[in-house]
């Protein structure tokens, strides 16, 4: 049986005291975190704030899962600019955010960040992929040295031009090539495809690391008409047992009816009690 998580930019400006009590109240195991809404670069962070972050969440009966929505600040940020300042200021801070993440008690950290890997028309898609892969490998020694796995994560369009489907974020990892760097799938994206999402789930489970929870519609679990028994087989098949994590893209209603819902949804699901 997987553990469940949520972001915790659904929660808007909430205090992170806040976040983390509601959210071991309504009975998610973990949080996954958005650096952004800590400060505009981790690089900020003190190490006495690092702790706090992290304390606040155990002290709730949290664990803090890990990263996502990697670059949205500091501005500048692209994997595969042509640019090549730009591209090693970009790896740097993917290298920083591994830190903040292991600082913080995180495991994973998701690779979207559609507009930060948008290939421009000046650049061909095998230099694209070429920069792209470096630049991944370069943060490997990194992640492998604070246990943390930086995932890959397919974007459909119009989000991303790059990287569109979960069989091209499995090439990406399989060029990599390295325990560090593994595949996250996502419900939405997924739906996307024009396939059944049990078929995705069971061609590239073996190099699944974590998985993101919400509906076609952008909304939580529950929230749409995608049913989430079939994706819930599929990963039970598998034996996948680690986070499933609510992400929304729709913020409405409000975070509490969300969080509740989404997880009552995905808990009936597997074959819990909601």
């Amino acid at each position: 049986m997987p553990k469940f998580a949520i972001c915790n930019e659904t929660f808007g400006d909430w205090p992170w005291e806040r976040v983390c009590r509601f959210v071991a109240e309504t009975g998610f195991d973990g949080i996954e975190l958005a650096p952004f809404t800590f400060a505009p670069s981790v690089e900020e962070l003190s190490r006495e704030e690092r702790q706090r972050i992290g304390q606040v969440a155990r002290d709730a009966g949290l664990e803090i899962v890990g990263l996502h929505w990697l670059l949205v600040s500091p501005p500048g940020m692209h994997i595969n600019s042509p640019d090549q300042e730009v591209r090693r200021r970009t790896a740097e801070y993917l290298r920083a955010l591994v830190h903040f993440c292991s600082d913080v008690g995180g495991r994973v950290m998701i690779f979207g960040s559609p507009k930060q890997r948008w290939v421009g028309e000046e650049t061909a898609r095998e230099q694209a992929w070429e920069w792209t892969a470096a630049a991944f490998r370069s943060v490997m020694p990194d992640a492998a040295d604070r246990g943390v796995i930086l995932c890959m994560e397919a974007l459909p369009p119009p989000e991303s031009n790059f990287i569109l489907t979960a069989a091209e974020a499995a090439a990406m990892v399989r060029a990599v090539d390295h325990p560090n760097f593994r595949l996250m799938l996502d419900v939405k994206s997924m739906c996307a495809e024009g396939r059944p999402l049990p078929e995705i789930i069971r061609e590239f489970c073996p190099l699944v690391e974590h998985f993101h929870a919400n509906d076609a519609n952008r909304r939580g679990p529950g929230f749409g008409d995608t049913d989430f028994r079939p994706i819930a087989a599929a990963l039970r098949e598998c034996g996948y047992d680690r986070y499933v994590s609510v992400e929304v893209f729709d913020y409405s209603p409000d975070p509490e009816t969300i969080a509740r819902g989404s997880l009552r949804t995905l808990r009936k699901a597997f074959g819990e009690q909601p």
